[in-house]
């Protein structure tokens, strides 16, 4: 690292933004800490070049800063973040630093920045991850390495959702016998949860209910909107040490992404960038993507990142740009739907507008049950069956639907109830998921089952006719 740079002349401060000139050998991104009046250094980076001017986005807020008597060290490198082993089980604020009390961290420098997976190293997502929800690992299933966002709505239960993922998610034991491991060791992932923009009660919630490996990054709603933009950098920096230097497997949670795309919107319109779609900048696909691409495998290395961005749809608008542009980076998504929440159903999982485009490679023989994939084709038809039904009910009358209408109806009931509805401290395996799809199934006539092969359908003659109803309470 060069020596820094002292600068004390300040052209203009703008909001988030100090606007300085007269200078030379400056770099983008470079990292930059002020001096305010009391002598407290705030970091920032530069985030704009003009020949000899710059701005310096300051992630702590301008309130204090001055035009004059100011102090601004150019660094000559990028925001960095030390890494060692022992942060797992640390917290640390938006912009990594411990807040737990403990040392702070010493191991090697990363730059935050990162960058996406190069995609001739990447090795192909397989390897099924099994949450324990039956809507997640029967209709949705994630697989290691996988980008897979929650698109949810204000008031909905995302948080708990997000919870019981990080605590009970493991790596199924490899029943191909690739790699030489028992099949009752228990591959647990390690979890790097990033806070963005949360409340107080959120984050507390977060950090006492997932506990055990977990590495925490917390940016809370009243800290600086600034700090938004780095919290995700610094979880993911934290992550790609964990997997590709340490070998482990890592679940990133990061929410709300919507903040984060606030955040953006907000340094972008007071650095004078042309808005695009509601204001947003029209680089948020690019900025997303950086983000969202550092998770998966690489070919060579045991270490995986799978990603669970968790974003807010403004008024529920699932157009709106932030989950628009998301799900064309990611493979799939997972809805939350109001009207399920509404029935009491949790996790109120709509399956429908649902998916998860890498499932078809990690399910099947030897990776869950021969049985899983056909499985959730059937039931996926049969309640889209049902959804229609139901329409025609609100519109006919539900007595004047036929026979086999009114069994959809039934069907589409008792899936919500048994197969989605779980408890939020309920953990199923997924045997008990694929059962309780059968079951569901019997509450069909056999003539309806078109996507069930002949010989599977006499493998679990007994599950159909042992029903939902008799079968599970």
């Amino acid at each position: 690292m060069k020596d820094p740079l002292v600068h004390t002349r300040l052209e203009r401060i703008d909001g988030p933004l100090v606007m300085l000139s007269g200078l030379s050998g400056i770099r983008y991104g470079e990292s930059v800490y002020l001096e305010d009046r009391d002598g407290r250094l705030r970091q920032g980076r530069v985030v704009l070049l003009d020949h000899d001017r710059a701005a310096v986005e300051v992630f702590e807020g301008t309130e204090g800063i001055s035009k004059r008597n100011n102090r601004v060290r150019f660094m000559g490198e990028p925001i960095t973040i030390s890494l060692d082993a022992s942060m797992i089980g640390r917290r640390m604020d938006g912009m990594g630093r411990p807040i737990d009390g403990g040392p702070p961290l010493s191991g090697q420098a990363r730059d935050v920045n990162g960058s996406a997976l190069n995609p001739v190293a990447r090795d192909y997502p397989v390897d099924f991850i099994q949450t324990g929800i039956s809507a997640i690992d029967g209709m949705i299933s994630l697989v290691r390495g996988q980008k897979l966002p929650v698109f949810t709505a204000p008031g909905l239960p995302h948080d708990r959702l997000a919870i019981q993922i990080a605590r009970q998610s493991k790596i199924r034991p490899d029943l191909h016998g690739k790699q030489q491991q028992s099949k009752d060791e228990a591959r647990q992932l390690v979890v790097v949860f990033a806070a963005i923009g949360v409340k107080h009660d959120v984050a507390s919630r977060f950090t006492e209910e997932i506990g055990g490996q977990t590495v925490t990054f917390l940016n809370l709603a009243d800290d600086p909107a600034m700090e938004r933009l780095l919290t995700p950098r610094m979880a993911l920096t934290a992550a790609e040490y964990l997997a590709f230097d340490l070998g482990m497997h890592v679940l990133v949670l990061m929410t709300d992404m919507t903040n984060y795309g606030e955040a953006l919107r907000e340094i972008g319109t007071a650095r004078g960038d042309v808005p695009s779609r509601k204001g947003y900048p029209g680089y948020l696909y690019s900025d997303l993507a950086s983000l969202f691409e550092r998770a998966g495998r690489i070919k060579g290395r045991s270490g995986s990142i799978t990603q669970i961005p968790v974003l807010t749809m403004p008024n529920d608008d699932i157009t709106h740009p932030i989950p628009d542009l998301t799900g064309y980076i990611t493979e799939g998504q997972i809805v939350l739907s109001r009207e399920l929440f509404r029935q009491e159903v949790y996790p109120p999982v709509a399956s429908l507008p649902s998916l998860s485009r890498l499932m078809k490679d990690g399910v099947g023989e030897g990776m869950t049950r021969s049985d899983h994939f056909p499985l959730m084709g059937q039931l996926y038809a049969a309640y889209a069956r049902a959804e229609e039904a139901r329409m025609m009910s609100r519109i006919i009358g539900e007595a004047d639907l036929s026979a086999v209408d009114q069994a959809y109806m039934r069907f589409g009931t008792l899936f919500e109830r048994h197969f989605l509805r779980q408890g939020h401290e309920e953990e199923r395996s997924l045997e008990e998921t694929l059962d309780i799809g059968w079951r569901c199934l019997g509450s069909l006539p056999a003539s309806e089952l078109t996507r069930l092969p002949q010989d599977l359908l006499r493998q679990r003659q007994e599950l159909l006719d042992l029903g939902i109803e008799n079968g599970h309470e």
